[in-house]
C-alpha cells in the first residue's frame, strides 16, 4: 500500500466506525480528526507522526478541558488500534502517549428553589420595557415542550445524547416508562412519574403528526432537538431563573443525588443511569450521605436539647 496519510487514514477509519459507533461517538471522534488535521496537516504521512506530535497537540489544546483532551486521545487511539488491526501501522504510538487525566470535578445539583425557580421560568420571558411599560413579558412559544424535556431529565437522569434520540415509539404513556439505547446500544426501561407522564400527554398532542418513529422532541419545524439545542434552551432559562451553571448535565446528577437522598438504591440507579460500574455511583452516594450526616447534626435531639 502507498504511504498512507493522516487524512486518508481518518477516511478509511469512519467508513469502519459507521456501523459499529454511535453516531454520536462518530461526532466527536471526527471533531478530535478535524483539529489534530488542522495541527499537523491532513497530508502528513503516517509514518512521519511521533508520540511528541500527539503530546504537542494536547498541550496546545488550552481552551478545553483535561476531561476533553482525554477525549481526544481517546478518539486517536481508536484510529490507531484499527489500522493496527488493519496492518497498516506496525505498531500504535498512542500507547507510548500519556493519557490526560481529568481534573476531579465538585457535584453540585440544582436545590429544591432552583428548581422552582427553573420551572417558573418556562413561561415567559424575563420583564422588559415597552410603550412606557417596565414589566412587559412576552409567553414563550415552545413551553409545554420545555416542561415536559425538563421533568424528563429531571425524573430519570438521562444523558443529553439520550434524550437526543429518543423517539415518540420509545416513550410508553400507558406504562410510564421510556425505552433508552445508551452507551454502546445498550437497550435499557426507565419509569417516570405520573407527573412526567401528563406533561410528555399534553405536549405530543401540540404536534401536528402521527408518526410515532419522529424525535419525542422537536423544534418548532418539527426536526429532532440537538445537544447544542438543549444546551442553548437550558443556558436561557438559567438565565431568566437567576440559576447559575443551568446545564443539562446537572439535571442528571441532581436526578441521582436527590434518588439516593429519598431512599433509592444504589445498585437500581446503576441500571436506570446506564452506568456500567458503580464508581460513579458512589461519588453520587457519598454527596447524599453527608447530605444525611448534615442533617442528622442539624436535627438531632441530643443535640440541640444538650443533653
Amino acid at each position: 500500500m502507498k504511504d498512507l496519510t493522516f487524512g486518508t487514514a481518518v477516511d478509511g477509519y469512519l467508513i469502519f466506525a459507521e456501523s459499529r459507533k454511535s453516531p454520536h461517538t462518530i461526532a466527536d471522534y471526527s471533531n478530535t480528526f478535524r483539529k489534530f488535521a488542522s495541527f499537523s496537516g491532513a497530508d502528513k504521512l503516517i509514518k512521519e507522526i511521533q508520540p511528541s506530535d500527539i503530546d504537542l497537540f494536547l498541550q496546545e489544546q488550552d481552551e478545553v478541558c483535561q476531561k476533553t483532551k482525554l477525549n481526544y486521545h481517546t478518539g486517536l487511539s481508536a484510529l490507531w488500534n484499527w489500522m493496527k488491526s488493519q496492518h497498516l501501522v506496525t505498531e500504535n504510538l498512542m500507547q507510548s502517549v500519556e493519557a490526560p487525566r481529568p481534573e476531579h470535578r465538585e457535584i453540585h445539583p440544582f436545590t429544591d428553589q432552583d428548581v422552582k425557580l427553573i420551572m417558573a421560568s418556562i413561561h415567559s420571558t424575563k420583564p422588559y420595557y415597552f410603550k412606557g411599560h417596565s414589566d412587559v413579558k412576552r409567553s414563550l412559544p415552545e413551553e409545554k415542550r420545555t416542561r415536559a424535556m425538563l421533568l424528563i431529565m429531571l425524573d430519570t437522569g438521562l444523558r443529553v445524547s439520550e434524550l437526543c434520540d429518543l423517539k415518540i415509539k420509545d416513550c410508553d404513556l400507558r406504562n410510564r416508562q421510556i425505552r433508552v439505547f445508551g452507551k454502546g446500544s445498550k437497550e435499557r426501561y426507565i419509569p417516570f412519574s405520573p407527573v412526567t407522564g401528563q406533561a410528555i400527554w399534553i405536549y405530543l398532542n401540540t404536534r401536528e403528526t402521527t408518526n410515532v418513529n419522529l424525535s419525542l422532541l422537536a423544534t418548532e419545524f418539527g426536526r429532532k432537538l440537538d445537544r447544542h439545542n438543549i444546551r442553548h434552551i437550558c443556558e436561557r432559562i438559567g438565565e431568566r431563573a437567576g440559576v447559575m451553571n443551568c446545564h443539562p448535565h446537572i439535571f442528571r446528577h441532581t436526578f441521582a443525588i436527590t434518588y439516593l437522598r429519598n431512599g433509592g438504591d444504589i445498585f437500581t440507579l446503576q441500571k436506570i443511569l446506564g452506568h456500567s460500574t458503580l464508581d460513579m455511583v458512589k461519588r453520587y452516594l457519598s454527596i447524599a450521605m453527608a447530605d444525611v450526616a448534615a442533617a442528622h447534626r442539624n436535627a438531632s435531639p441530643v443535640m440541640n436539647w444538650g443533653l
